[in-house]
């Protein structure tokens, strides 16, 4: 095992034995396999798809193989295994298909690699016909084959190709949620594949795999945008919010992760029932939706982010259902009443699947909760949320007035990933920090540090402005847009914006990728940097858009302001 995706690795350096995450070596390995496999049906694919021979299954299977390596997300050594085997089968399927129709053969597939060159990067392809390993590996070949991290020897090669592969990760898993609601595109699947190639050809170098990395974020955005479409499209734009944090006295059904579509299914199916649903954790601004608003027992939100979950689910008493990453190996005391559906798993836990239709039968779940007590109150109150990019620009005009009056000096984003240790308290000393005139931008769970804080507003406007899931980043991305538009700045650095961003896993390295990509610098990232950036690639990154790490809330707030 050599991992060191999340911002929680080893020491800040990798996990070799047992990931900090709680995922167990082998299933790491089986990991380092799956990713390899999927390198190798994207060699063939991108050649199907080129000839228009791609099918919709295969896109599906690319985005939720890539999920389920996002870090907890799919601890399931079982799963893994299964998803290997039929990674195998589907690349065979598609290589026969070319093969049947006279489009490659054993030999004519070693220039892929050459072709992906010249396609995704403009570069003149080298002469050579040799097979990458990556054509040739079959389920008997893997055990031998070096599928990790370190078989890159180059450390700045292999950091580069790590950082793509982690931004390939996280679009997949935001691709994979427009997906489940019928929304696609195919050339983000096209550098999708393309950019897994990439990764394995040895003829792509440094200076050409940093524009790929910044491409990597270019449809990041483009995917981030589609999400978006997606998720208004299907449930409505979301609406300012002030969300319940209490309980009352009725089973509950705790929904944690990100998917609404979940969510959707497990509503339609407890109503009358009896039962009450929470959201937790990343799901949160689901209750901002008109369309889950119409349901009675849609009644708030319970408990933070998702570290807290041991303490959390265990005093829910009633089921919890996992919809993506973000789980934390369960207690016993309540391993019983959890699910995972969807990427998610966990050995041990029972899986609900979806049917050929893709709805979900969640009878089970309901049934158990019927017999549990109710959820034990942690807090009450509200907290509010809703205010994606719509919400917000229906006062755009307001908040400008408020910049032109002084009233608002800055803007702060601090969108991102919670996590587990105690440094991340820095991110709630800091929101308490910022002077009174500063407002927080956010999206993610970096905001439970800081959403229940007082922090009061500026003549009607929170100064914590929640535009929701880390889905929902691109309302960032809008509000700074049209913000530079307001004050008719042509250079979105020009904004009174700053970041202070904190990261976790790799949806949160997307993300990263996808303001670096629209050119924003001066972005500071915490708490640490990432142990996958070499200290030559970090170079590049400082010298070009000056990234810097976090230090402390009062040397930090001076460079800020």
């Amino acid at each position: 095992m050599y991992c060191y995706q999340c911002e929680e690795t080893l020491n800040g350096n990798a996990c070799t034995k047992n990931g900090v995450c709680g995922k167990k070596g082998d299933v790491a390995d089986l990991q380092d396999d799956l990713i390899y496999v999927l390198k190798s049906i994207a060699f063939y694919n991108a050649k199907a798809r080129e000839n228009k021979l791609n099918e919709a299954n295969t896109d599906e299977f690319i985005l939720d193989g890539l999920f389920a390596t996002v870090t907890n997300t799919n601890f399931s050594k079982n799963d893994i295994e299964r998803l290997i085997d039929e990674g195998f089968e589907l690349k065979d399927d598609i290589k026969k298909k070319l093969m049947d129709a006279n489009i490659i053969n054993e030999r004519s597939g070693a220039s892929f690699p050459r072709w992906i060159k010249e396609k995704l990067l403009g570069a003149t392809p080298n002469a050579g016909e040799e097979i990458p390993v990556m054509a040739k590996v079959t389920p008997q070949t893997l055990a031998s084959t070096n599928t990790g991290i370190l078989a890159t020897e180059n450390e700045d090669i292999r950091s580069l190709r790590e950082l793509l592969v982690y931004g390939l990760k996280g679009m997949a898993a935001y691709a994979h949620h427009a997906n489940v609601l019928g929304y696609k595109d195919d050339e983000v699947m096209e550098f999708l594949e393309n950019a897994l190639i990439a990764t394995m050809d040895d003829d792509i170098g440094v200076d050409e795999l940093v524009p790929l990395v910044l491409e990597c974020g270019s449809k990041g955005v483009t995917t981030l945008a589609l999400l978006d479409k997606a998720n208004t499209t299907s449930y409505g734009n979301p609406e300012p919010t002030a969300v319940n944090i209490g309980v009352r006295d009725k089973p509950g059904i705790l929904i944690s992760g990100h998917d609404l579509r979940d969510l959707e299914g497990l509503l339609e199916q407890t109503q009358d029932t009896g039962i009450d649903v929470y959201t937790h954790g990343e799901m949160l601004p689901a209750n901002s939706y008109p369309a889950f608003k119409k349901y009675d027992n849609f009644f708030g939100n319970y408990g933070g982010s998702w570290w807290k979950q041991k303490e959390e689910f265990e005093k829910f008493n009633g089921p919890i259902l996992m919809t993506t990453n973000c789980i934390v190996a369960p207690k016993d005391t309540y391993k019983d009443r959890i699910y995972t559906t969807g990427v998610v798993g966990f050995d041990g836990v029972k899986h609900i699947s979806a049917n050929k239709g893709g709805s979900k039968d969640f009878s089970v779940i309901i049934e158990q909760a019927k017999k549990c007590n109710p959820p034990e109150q942690l807090e009450e109150g509200t907290i509010m949320g809703g205010f994606a990019h719509v919400a917000a620009l229906s006062v755009a005009d307001k908040i400008v007035e408020a910049v032109k009056a002084g009233h608002i000096k800055k803007f702060v984003v601090m969108a991102g990933c919670d996590g587990r240790h105690k440094e991340r308290d820095y991110y709630t000393d800091f929101a308490e920090a910022l002077p009174k005139d500063n407002v927080i931008l956010t999206a993610g769970c970096a905001k439970y540090r800081y959403n229940k804080l007082p922090l009061g507003d500026i003549g009607g406007i929170p100064r914590v402005i929640d535009a929701g899931q880390c889905n929902d980043c691109y309302s960032l991305v809008v509000i700074a847009q049209k913000l530079a538009e307001a004050f008719d700045v042509k250079d979105i650095n020009d904004l009174p914006v700053v970041y202070n961003i904190a990261w976790y896993e790799q949806k949160a390295v997307l993300v990263l990728l996808a303001l670096l990509s629209l050119g924003v610098k001066n972005i500071m990232l915490g708490p640490k940097l990432p142990a996958f950036v070499s200290p030559n690639v970090l170079n590049v990154l400082v010298d070009n858009f000056n990234i810097r790490p976090n230090s402390t809330v009062e040397e930090d707030l001076k460079v800020m302001n």
